[in-house]
């Protein structure tokens, strides 16, 4: 047996607000989207003027790294370099932004960014899972 460490609601907002402190930083208005260790969705955070699209996308992203168990990007890149069967797996939103939470190597939840270039995105979920690897 073992203890899995699940995030708390406190812990999300300390992922999220590292995140939008990335977002603000460059200028960039995006959802925030972050899920619990079940794949639920436990915060979800739209600054102002994000495109409202941005809402279901970075929850799919978020979705994707946490049932795939890695990053959005990853899937993308099989794709783009001609694993175009990965197009067919069910759940998943091959675009970066997407990247897995993890505690002590196993995954907690994951975070999800959408609204700027997809890099940035991903740019901006890093700021949230550098802040989760401390919790």
């Amino acid at each position: 047996m073992y203890d899995k460490k699940g995030l708390t609601l406190a812990d999300a907002k300390a992922i999220a607000a590292a995140a939008e402190a990335e977002a603000l930083k460059n200028g960039w208005r995006v959802t925030i989207s972050v899920l619990d260790d079940g794949g639920n969705l436990l915060y979800l955070q739209r600054l102002d003027d994000a495109p409202v699209g941005s809402v279901a996308v970075s929850q799919e992203k978020a979705r994707t790294a946490f049932l795939f168990k890695r990053t959005t990007k990853s899937i993308e890149e099989a794709i783009v370099g001609g694993r175009t069967v990965m197009l067919t797996l069910p759940g998943a939103t091959p675009i970066e932004g997407g990247l897995p939470l993890l505690h002590e190597g196993l995954v907690v939840g994951a975070i999800g960014v959408s609204g700027v270039q997809s890099s940035q995105d991903a740019q901006i979920a890093q700021a949230g899972v550098e802040v989760a690897a401390k919790l």
